[in-house]
């Protein structure tokens, strides 16, 4: 293992680091607490409340791209769709296919900075809660303008999910 490059004064090499079984099993317990932050009785009248697990998901796909295995995506939608009340497999479905779509955007890009992972988790994000919307909503209901606002507050959210998985990716080290 190469030895890791000193850019900054904080850096700590006696640090203890994340032992290898927790370190496996934090992605997928960040994703499913995402979640599981559904089921929080939040009285709002107009539902914003953005699919926080997708998020994640999508935070550790982009930032840590060997968190997950290739299939991971198929038993936390399963987990998000138990969770979340939408119809069973519209989460596996959609968010298996947006790691197929990461990895075809992976495949055309050399390189990605923090603006272009925004940009494509905020491609992905609307297009799944537009899908999501077609699955589980009737086509005539009016819910054009809450799930406008629903898209752009869950883009927004995007970041926050990424400095966090960023910090745990730190304390777990490199891999």
């Amino acid at each position: 293992m190469p030895p890791r490059l000193v850019d900054s004064v904080d850096y700590k090499p006696f640090e203890t680091k994340i032992p290898a079984g927790r370190s496996r099993a934090i992605p997928w317990l960040t994703v499913m607490a995402g979640s599981l932050i559904t089921i929080i009785p939040v009285v709002a009248t107009i539902p914003l409340l953005p699919p926080f697990g997708f998020v994640m998901l999508l935070a550790w796909r982009l930032l840590a791209r060997f968190a997950f295995k290739p299939w991971a995506a198929a038993p936390l939608g399963f987990f998000d769709d138990l969770v979340s009340g939408q119809p069973l497999g519209s989460a596996v479905l959609m968010w298996s296919l947006a790691f197929v779509a990461i990895d075809m955007i992976e495949q055309r890009l050399a390189f990605r900075d923090y603006w272009q992972d925004w940009l494509i988790a905020g491609g992905l994000i609307a297009a799944c809660i537009l899908v999501g919307r077609f699955i589980a909503v009737p086509v005539g209901a009016h819910v054009d303008t809450i799930l406008i606002a629903q898209i752009a507050v869950t883009i927004l959210m995007f970041p926050l999910a990424a400095r966090i998985v960023a910090a745990i990716q730190n304390k777990r080290g490199a891999e």
